[in-house]
């Protein structure tokens, strides 16, 4: 298969579920481009707090764009590359777009309430504690694995000694790569809180806002290649969980909404590279995919149900994303 034509084929799927399915979806359910959102009528500059469009849509893009889609899709391909294909697009489309809709459209409705206030609102107390019950959970698994996922790719290679122990000691050579990213994604933190002074401080819009993001981007990435952190895994736990802490604790348009910003620029430049990328190898016959279509409905992992749907969870359909709609992109 030409890897070239694929990605065409999903583009234009994805594209005609966008157009053709998401409109219908949104006349369907009556959505009023003039009504105004839950951030700008209760907007309290905390909580809610009215932001562009594109914003907005980075907000939502860069919670939902991360290693999970990535390392799932690569582990459900032991059943093949077509049915990682498929469910990616129906199950996006029909599924997972529909799901994270709903429930933006239920709380942009109901004055930016999160998924929990709107089960105790038409369901009843029960519901709501059970749902937070399950949240609770489910957010401790997610960080959890996030974390150790993190922490992985941050951490140095140490040295090994002859007879293959390794030594403690910093391989510099194989952990550059990842004393780097880690290095970056610290300075990420201060240099989105910078970015979101800036954009309140000089009320940055349109293209000033986004060469100024564009510039911090570009200095934070020469600072972190040349000062790069090196940690072992155990010490990017203790640095990832007081960023959880704080991160959870500030107000949106403090941390969230300015690095979100920056996030998806990075995320559609990466995008870019990436298609231009097979469309070079396209030209030079290169971009074949080599990976079987189908292997059967049991591989090395497990049975294809549920496996592959569990797998490719953030690549179609999951809670997680709904809680973004509800809890802070509606705000």
């Amino acid at each position: 298969m030409n890897g070239v034509l694929l990605m065409v084929v999903a583009a234009a799927v994805l594209a005609c579920g966008y157009l053709g399915y998401g409109r219908w979806l949104a006349n369907k359910w009556g959505v009023d481009k003039e009504a105004l959102t839950p951030a700008k009528r209760m907007k309290d500059g905390k909580s809610f707090s009215p932001v562009s469009a594109f914003t907005a849509f980075s907000h939502q893009f860069s919670s939902i764009c991360g290693a999970g889609p990535v390392t799932g899709t690569i582990v459900a391909m032991t059943f093949g590359w077509l049915p990682v294909v498929l469910w990616v697009l129906v199950g996006g489309i029909f599924f997972g777009a529909v799901h994270d809709f709903g429930a933006l459209y239920a709380s942009m409705k109901n004055n930016g309430k999160s998924l929990a206030q709107l089960i105790e609102k038409y369901i009843g107390k029960t519901g709501r504690r059970l749902f937070l019950l399950f949240c609770w959970l489910f957010c401790i698994i997610v960080i959890a694995a996030f974390t150790d996922m993190v922490c992985k790719t941050f951490m140095f290679t140490p040295v090994v000694d002859a007879s293959g122990a390794a030594t403690g000691a910093v391989d510099f050579t194989k952990s550059y790569a990842a004393g780097c990213a880690g290095t970056i994604s610290i300075l990420f933190t201060f240099v989105a809180i910078a970015f979101g002074w800036a954009q309140k401080k000089f009320n940055l819009t349109g293209a000033a806002e986004f060469v100024t993001g564009v510039v911090l981007m570009v200095l934070m990435f020469a600072v972190g290649m040349q000062f790069p952190v090196y940690l072992d895994k155990f010490q990017w736990f203790a640095v990832v969980m007081v960023y959880l802490v704080f991160a959870g604790a500030m107000p949106i348009q403090m941390l969230k909404t300015p690095r979100d910003y920056l996030t998806s620029i990075m995320m559609i430049v990466m995008i870019v590279c990436a298609v231009l990328g097979i469309v070079v190898l396209g030209v030079n016959g290169q971009a074949t995919m080599t990976a079987p279509v189908f292997t059967g409905f049991s591989g090395a992992s497990g049975m294809m149900f549920p496996v592959l749907f569990v797998s490719v969870a953030c690549g179609a359909l999951s809670g997680f994303h709904s809680l973004v709609s509800s809890g802070t992109s509606s705000k």
